[in-house]
């Protein structure tokens, strides 16, 4: 559907719009009274969120992404579904599932009030995707954007039988200074190190980055923030339905060989991926659904998380 049909059906005067993005891709323009944002249809990613009360972005993208059909968008928050990682049934297919690198429809756009914008995309099975996963799914993301932003990943099994998936938020955080970032909240939990051949450690303390960092942090339960000192902001970071946390930097070597990375973008992020991965797979019986959510609210440094 071309970017005029869409802002026929869909815009919002003054709030949703749809143009045409880098490699001419639709992208969704959103801005109200509390922040801006955008969104790819082509991997139902969200590229940007900025409040409007911070000065920078909280989501990185990198120069070098690649905006052609059958590569992911390095950066934002690609969805990793209907696994994360590497094929778990090691037939060649692809790392993180297909979904981050199709084309999503445009389903819902609201605007409740001045301060919050309501976007919702969606993903059907096909006989393409049959081919590589057979299950029939309706699969949706909804964001909400605002003073806070809020992510719901809606997995429904539309299949007689039921199917396992693990999946993540695969978010790019933008930062100040890798050197000088931290991440909070994950004290005392068990890891399964992909550096070390996915050896299993137990995190002492907040977690800091002095070279590559891949883990998969397991029974993650309460709320994180990545503290950014370059920046002089928290991001914090609150969960629903996820018990595992990935955390990655890819550091210097890993970036400047990878064709869609900047040899020092390794400095300005960091993923802290909302997930059900490792030992959390999910189960969803026929008919069913599940939801994982997340909702990040940026900050100055010191300001202390309310959680209701």
């Amino acid at each position: 559907m071309d970017c005029q049909t869409l802002n026929e059906q869909f815009g919002i005067s003054g709030h949703v719009s749809v143009t045409p993005g880098k490699g001419g891709r639709p992208v969704i323009q959103i801005d109200n009274e509390e922040a801006r944002a955008e969104i790819s249809l082509y991997g139902g990613q969200l590229l940007s969120y900025k409040p409007k009360a911070r000065q920078h972005d909280a989501l990185f993208v990198s120069d070098a992404a690649y905006y052609v059909d059958g590569k992911a968008i390095k950066g934002g928050i690609p969805v990793c579904w209907p696994w994360f990682g590497d094929d778990p049934e090691k037939r060649g297919r692809g790392a993180h599932g297909f979904v981050r690198n199709r084309y999503w429809l445009l389903t819902e756009t609201r605007q409740p009030d001045a301060k919050h914008t309501r976007i919702t995309l969606t993903i059907n099975d096909d006989d393409s995707s049959y081919a590589l996963w057979p299950h029939r799914f309706a699969l949706s993301i909804t964001f909400t954007i605002g003073q806070t932003l809020r992510v719901e990943l809606r997995t429904k099994n539309r299949d007689a039988k039921p199917f396992a998936i693990t999946q993540a938020l695969h978010t790019y955080f933008a930062i100040g200074d890798i050197g000088k970032t931290r991440v909070s909240g994950l004290d005392r939990r068990d890891y399964l190190d992909k550096v070390a051949g996915f050896a299993r450690r137990s995190q002492r303390g907040d977690v800091t980055f002095d070279g590559e960092v891949d883990r998969i942090y397991l029974d993650t339960n309460k709320p994180l923030a990545i503290i950014d000192e370059a920046w002089s902001r928290q991001i914090f970071i609150d969960a629903s339905h996820s018990r595992t946390t990935v955390v990655w930097n890819p550091w210097a070597a890993i970036s400047a060989n990878s064709a869609d990375l900047g040899d020092d973008d390794f400095k300005r992020f960091v993923c802290v991926e909302t997930a059900n991965a490792a030992n959390e797979v999910i189960d969803v019986a026929p008919d069913q659904s599940y939801t994982l959510a997340v909702e990040y609210r940026v900050t100055d440094q010191h300001v202390v998380a309310h959680n209701g």
